[in-house]
């Protein structure tokens, strides 16, 4: 995620740091996004260092081929990061890598393009759809979503209380007139909304909860966290910002699952090997400062967690065939 001025990531920095780039080195971008993270990393491979670096959003591809036209060492690659580690193997002469960062989440670029349909604060076609060469927008979604799978969605991905009060809010608009506009939605949410929250706009969970679903983010980060893993060298970095709670749950249960020995109960021997996991979890949540939150109130929210790759085999699905 970026400042829509500067366009600097949030938590950058700190980011770049976890990766302990080195000349050399490969690495994968799985968010491309305006390619802040990017062009950091390929300050510090050297020559013959390599970036891949991944994104749905063809907007973001576009202008990070613009962007590293003249530059052999980075290839992007116009796809989810779900799927890195069999593009990794197919589109490049990589099998392993030295470090991967994720930065999840939409980019601020996308929020303030009004016709992507992210913002409830600017008037656009509701879509939603990070990629939006495929699948199902938010509003063809909305059309045809069974009033309590849609109850479901708000509640379990935007922790929504009035997830009831609202589905059934828009499954009766629906019924008269398309539901077509980001204000027109957000005007039906607020309107079904009977206590409003003086700090925070009453669409915004309901919003985040259709954007995670209309683009699968969660089921996203779940399937590219064992693939990251496993492409990694010994010693190799995994860096993950998150922007939401159930994202960084995912992240953190997934270092703690492989960072923590699985030991038998007490009193039974076990050989050192019992001790060693596939990865090493080098920080706690690591959160943007003060002045970064002043300077991008987007940032509030970010989380950066970072573990290390040891020497314990670990197997993802092996999409490799080389």
């Amino acid at each position: 995620m970026t400042t829509s001025e500067a366009h600097i990531p949030v938590l950058f920095r700190e980011a770049v740091d976890a990766l302990n780039i080195h000349a050399g080195g490969a690495y994968v971008d799985a968010t491309l996004g305006r390619a802040g993270h990017a062009q950091e990393i390929a300050k510090h491979i050297g020559t013959n260092g390599k970036l891949v670096a991944f994104d749905r959003d063809p907007r973001a591809v576009e202008l990070g081929e613009k962007m590293f036209a003249n530059d052999q060492r980075v290839h992007i690659i116009h796809s989810e990061f779900s799927r890195m580690a069999e593009l990794l193997c197919a589109m490049t002469d990589l099998e392993k890598v030295d470090g991967v960062l994720m930065d999840l989440g939409v980019s601020s670029p996308q929020l303030d393009q009004a016709e992507r349909g992210f913002s409830f604060m600017r008037d656009g076609e509701l879509d939603m759809r990070m990629d939006t060469s495929k699948g199902e927008s938010a509003a063809q979604w909305l059309a045809r979503v069974d009033e309590r799978d849609l109850m479901m969605v708000l509640f379990d991905l935007g922790e929504e209380k009035f997830a009831r009060r609202i589905a059934r809010a828009i499954v009766l608009t629906r019924q008269d007139t398309k539901i077509e506009s980001t204000l027109q939605l957000a005007a039906i949410i607020a309107d079904a909304t009977p206590k409003k929250d003086k700090h925070k706009h009453p669409a915004t969970r309901t919003f985040q909860a259709i954007r995670l679903h209309v683009n699968q983010e969660l089921s996203q980060v779940s399937a590219a966290l064992p693939q990251a893993v496993e492409l990694l060298n010994e010693g190799g970095r995994l860096a993950v910002i998150s922007f939401h709670s159930l994202e960084d749950r995912i992240v953190k249960r997934f270092i703690r699952e492989l960072s923590t020995p699985t030991l038998p109960p007490k009193n039974i021997p076990v050989s050192e090997d019992a001790y060693l996991t596939p990865l090493k979890a080098l920080s706690r949540a690591i959160k943007p400062s003060r002045q970064e939150i002043q300077d991008n109130p987007r940032s509030r929210s970010s989380v950066l967690r970072i573990a290390e790759r040891t020497a314990v085999p670990y197997q993802a699905g092996g999409q490799c065939a080389r």
